[in-house]
């Protein structure tokens, strides 16, 4: 019988590096205000955000997931040749086909390599860094680029109280790769689907080319089109991630072998500063371990939002390389990915 070979298998990674990109626009609470019906303090007290960026000039996303990669590339003590594979996680790229990464690869001198889009709302990176890690533990890649990656605001409705004052735009980037001892657990991660429409577009693709078809030829201004934005049910949201998050964030606890004593690092995704406290809270976390808190002045980038939030913590001394930290994503879908890990070192080129 004939045998077919296997990769060589590799049992421990970890983030090599990381970089990130903030767009120049800061957008204040009471320039969100000027469209929506509410108030700078109201927003805050809600969600804990004061701003948040937005792409302006030439900025799109293929150009700030390029930055972003390019500087965890530059922060990593690597040959840009030795990587293998990209991976672009994000919900916003405008187009279908061709699909995000390759192009970004290409921009980062990479083209050739194995590069693909990962769509998990903003469980998005957790997702892509499990991926990256059992990429290279298979032994199908050696060191693979993650991108977290979103212009969340392209698709916003500036008067829609349950996402205008939300979300930003931004991407953060790491590089993994093999390691002698392991800095990334197994990702716990899950999904409920039966709750998916919590969070969702309000039309989908076809519906709305055959409405524009249909209205080819009158008059925008009687009969505007109108655009597919983002809606979010937010006290269904908030209730799932209560009875979910705490349940998910003891079974990443479990599975890493690391007791939550030993967490020395929280950075849960950047969705509302009030969940945040209530899942560290419940968890039982030391009250003095510093907690990730990107989203008073970046907002809820999506699958960005834990890249941005970890090189803010590194930057700001908050945390340093080496740490253990505890991370988790969640979001559309709605599904959340989670780890604990080893923090890459501080990067020497920040996003501000």
């Amino acid at each position: 019988m004939v045998s077919i070979a296997v990769n060589k298998s590799r049992d421990n990674v970890a983030m090599l590096g990381i970089g990130a990109y903030r767009p120049q626009r800061i957008v204040s609470n009471a320039e969100v205000c000027e469209l929506l019906d509410s108030t700078p303090e109201w927003i805050f007290e809600r969600t804990g955000i004061h701003n948040r960026r937005w792409i302006s000039g030439d900025e799109t996303i293929r150009s700030i997931a390029a930055a972003a990669g390019d500087r965890a590339l530059k922060n990593t003590p690597l040959e840009r040749d030795k990587i293998d594979a990209v991976i672009l996680c994000t919900s916003s790229w405008l187009k279908l086909t061709p699909h995000g990464a390759p192009s970004v690869a290409a921009d980062l001198g990479l083209n050739g390599v194995a590069a693909f889009d990962l769509t998990s709302g903003c469980g998005g990176f957790g997702y892509g860094l499990g991926v990256a890690a059992d990429l290279i533990r298979a032994g199908s890649a050696e060191y693979v680029l993650v991108i977290g990656a979103e212009t969340m605001t392209v698709g916003l409705d500036p008067t829609d109280r349950g996402t205008a004052m939300i979300f930003g735009d931004g991407a953060g980037a790491v590089v993994v790769g093999p390691t002698e001892e392991n800095g990334i657990s197994p990702t716990v991660w899950g999904s409920d689907g039966e709750n998916a429409e919590a969070i969702a577009q309000d039309v989908d693709f076809l519906t709305y080319m055959n409405k524009a078809q249909a209205m080819q030829g009158a008059d925008p201004e009687v009969e505007p089109i109108g655009r597919m934005s983002l809606r979010m049910e937010g006290p269904k949201v908030f209730r799932w991630a209560a009875v979910t998050l705490p349940r998910a964030l003891s079974a990443a606890l479990d599975v890493s072998g690391v007791a939550k004593e030993d967490i020395e690092v929280f950075i849960p995704h950047q969705a509302n500063a009030r969940i945040n406290e209530l899942m560290k809270k419940n968890l039982g976390l030391a009250e003095g371990i510093p907690m990730a808190n990107d989203i008073e002045n970046t907002g809820n980038t999506s699958a960005a939002s834990i890249p941005l939030a970890m090189e803010e913590m590194l930057v700001t001394g908050k945390a340093k390389g080496g740490q253990l930290a505890l991370l988790l994503g969640f979001g559309a879908g709605l599904s959340y990915a989670g780890q604990v890990v080893t923090l890459p070192p501080a990067p020497k080129e920040a996003s501000f």
